[in-house]
C-alpha cells in the first residue's frame, strides 16, 4: 500500500514530467513571432570546423573504447567524443561492474592483464568478471593518452552531414558550444545509434518497429559492514557458481521489506571489500531516445534504489548499516537502435552456429531477454525466447552503414534483429566489434577507400600485427 510519502512524491513527479512545473522563459518579440504553431525556427550561423582526424569515433563505451584504441594503434589520428564525464559508458558511468563474454582475444585479454595488474578484478572466469568502476575510469584515460587520442567529455553529438551518400561532418554541442568536425571514416559507437540516426540511417528498434523494448535498470554501489555476513546474497563471478541460489535468497530478503522489486532476479557482487555492487531494478518500456521518459525512468529507479536498501538495513542482522555510496551517472540501456548495415545478423545465425569468412567475433552468449513488462517480471526476469545459441560469427558486413558511406557501427547498434542483439549486446562482444571498426576506418582513412572496400582479410592481418 501507497505511503503518504510516495503519494506526494507521484504527484511531483506527475507534475514535472507534464511540464507543470516548468516556467517559460523570456522571449523577445522578434523571438515570439518567429513561434509559430509550437515551433521555433533558429537562425542558421556558421561554425567553427576542425579538420584534424582520419577517424571519428562518437561514444566512448566499450566498443568506442576499442575502436579508438585499435584505430590509434593502426596509425590513424584519432578523436573521440562523450557526452558523459569520464570514459567507459556503461563500465563507468552505468557502474555495470561485471564484464560479460570476455574470453576473446585481443583487447579484452590486454584489459584483464591490465586489471589484474592493479588488483581490480575479482574471480578467475573470463566469462563473467567483476571489476572496479572507479579504477576502470582511471585505467582507460591512461590508455587514451598513452595512444595519443585526442578526447572530449561532456561533448554529445547533435548533427550529422552528408556529401552525396558520404558523411563528411559530424556537429556536437558542448560547453564550448556547436563545433563542426570533418574526417574520412566516422565509427557510431554510441550504444543507442544516435550518429547514424542523425546521418540519415534506417534503424530498427525493440521487438518491432518500436517499443516493446528491453527495460533499463539503474546500478549503484553499497557500503556494508560485513561483507561475509551477507555471502549468502552475494553472487559469485565464476560461473560454475552462479547457479542462482544467491539472487533467490537476495530476493526473499528484499520480499521481507514488503516490496517486490520491479526486476526479480535482484543480484548483488562484491567488487573489494565491504564494496558491493547491486542491479536490482527495471524500468519496462522507455524509448532510448526520449529525454524526458527517460529522466522519468530514471527518477523513478533511484527511488526503489533508496527504498529497498532502507528497508533492508531496517530488516537488521547482517543488513545492519547497509548505505547506497552511489548510483549510476546514466541509467543503463539494453535496447537501442539497431543501425541498418550490410548484413543484419539475425535468430537463425545464432541457432544455425552459422561461420562467415569476414567474422569479427564469435559471440557465446545466451539469448538474454529481460521481462519487457511488470507483469512479466512475476513469473520470468529474463527469457531466451526459446532460442538456444551455438557459437556464431558477426560479420564485419553487419558493422558497416547500409545508407550512408564512410560509417561504421561497434556496440550494439550493429545490424541485428531483436533476438540476436539480446546476445551479442554484452560488452565482451562489443569490444571485439570495436577492435573490428577501429582497424577498418584507420586502413580506409590511410588508403583513402570507404569501410566497405577494404577485405577483412587486410583488416584481420593488421589486427593480428597490433595485437602481437
Amino acid at each position: 500500500m501507497d505511503t503518504p510519502a510516495d503519494l506526494k512524491r507521484r504527484s511531483f513527479l506527475r507534475a514535472a514530467f507534464s511540464g507543470a512545473l516548468v516556467t517559460p522563459g523570456v522571449m523577445s518579440a522578434a523571438e515570439v513571432e518567429k513561434t509559430i504553431a509550437g515551433q521555433f525556427h533558429e537562425e542558421a550561423r556558421d561554425l567553427p570546423l576542425v579538420e584534424d582526424a582520419d577517424v571519428i569515433v562518437c561514444g566512448a563505451g566499450p566498443a568506442g573504447i576499442a575502436a579508438a584504441i585499435t584505430a590509434a594503434r593502426a596509425s590513424a589520428k584519432v578523436r573521440v567524443f562523450e557526452w558523459r564525464g569520464c570514459l567507459g559508458g556503461v563500465w563507468t558511468a552505468g557502474l555495470l561492474g561485471y564484464l560479460l563474454d570476455f574470453d576473446k582475444p585481443g583487447f579484452n585479454q590486454e584489459l584483464l592483464k591490465r586489471l589484474d595488474a592493479r588488483g581490480m578484478r575479482r574471480g578467475t572466469s573470463k566469462g563473467s568478471v567483476v571489476y572496479e568502476p572507479e579504477g576502470m575510469k582511471l585505467l582507460l584515460e591512461e590508455l587514451f593518452v598513452e595512444a595519443g587520442i585526442k578526447f572530449q567529455l561532456h561533448t554529445r553529438v547533435a548533427a550529422a552531414y552528408r556529401e552525396g551518400k558520404r558523411l563528411a561532418t559530424t556537429v556536437t554541442e558542448s560547453k564550448s558550444g556547436r563545433q563542426a568536425w570533418r574526417a574520412p571514416v566516422f565509427i557510431d559507437t554510441t550504444g543507442d545509434g544516435d550518429l547514424g540516426a542523425l546521418a540519415g540511417c534506417a534503424f530498427e528498434y525493440g521487438e518491432a518497429e518500436a517499443c516493446p523494448c528491453q527495460p533499463m535498470s539503474l546500478n549503484a554501489l553499497l557500503v556494508c559492514r560485513d561483507a561475509d555476513a551477507l555471502a549468502a546474497f552475494i553472487h559469485k563471478s565464476d560461473p560454475s557458481k552462479a547457479d542462482g541460489i544467491a539472487k533467490d535468497a537476495f530476493l526473499a530478503e528484499i520480499k521481507r521489506t514488503e516490496h517486490f522489486p520491479s526486476y526479480s532476479k535482484p543480484t548483488l557482487w562484491q567488487v573489494r571489500d565491504d564494496l558491493l555492487l547491486v542491479m536490482m531494478n527495471h524500468q519496462y518500456g522507455v524509448p532510448c531516445f526520449d529525454a524526458a521518459k527517460i529522466t522519468e525512468a530514471t527518477v523513478q529507479a533511484r527511488a526503489e534504489l533508496h527504498k529497498i536498501v532502507n528497508g533492508l538495513r531496517k530488516l537488521g542482522g547482517p543488513w545492519e548499516g547497509l548505505q547506497i555510496a552511489a548510483t549510476a551517472e546514466q541509467i543503463g540501456v539494453r535496447d537501442g537502435r539497431r543501425i541498418a548495415g550490410r548484413y543484419t545478423v539475425n535468430k537463425d545465425d545464432l541457432i544455425a552456429g552459422v561461420r562467415y569468412e569476414d567474422a569479427v567475433v564469435r559471440p557465446t552468449f545466451p539469448v538474454d531477454i529481460h521481462a519487457l513488462s511488470k507483469e512479466a517480471n512475476k513469473t520470468a526476469a529474463y527469457s531466451n525466447a526459446g532460442v538456444k545459441v551455438k557459437p556464431y560469427d558477426v560479420p564485419l558486413r553487419a558493422l558497416i552503414a547500409r545508407d550512408v558511406d564512410g560509417l561504421m557501427m561497434a556496440g550494439r547498434c550493429i545490424s541485428g534483429d531483436f533476438i540476436a542483439h539480446a546476445s551479442y549486446r554484452v560488452t565482451g562482444n562489443s569490444v571485439a566489434m570495436g577492435e573490428a571498426a577501429g582497424v577498418t576506418a584507420a586502413i580506409a582513412a590511410a588508403t583513402k577507400r570507404l569501410p566497405h572496400e577494404v577485405d577483412w582479410k587486410e583488416s584481420a592481418a593488421k589486427l593480428e600485427t597490433i595485437r602481437s
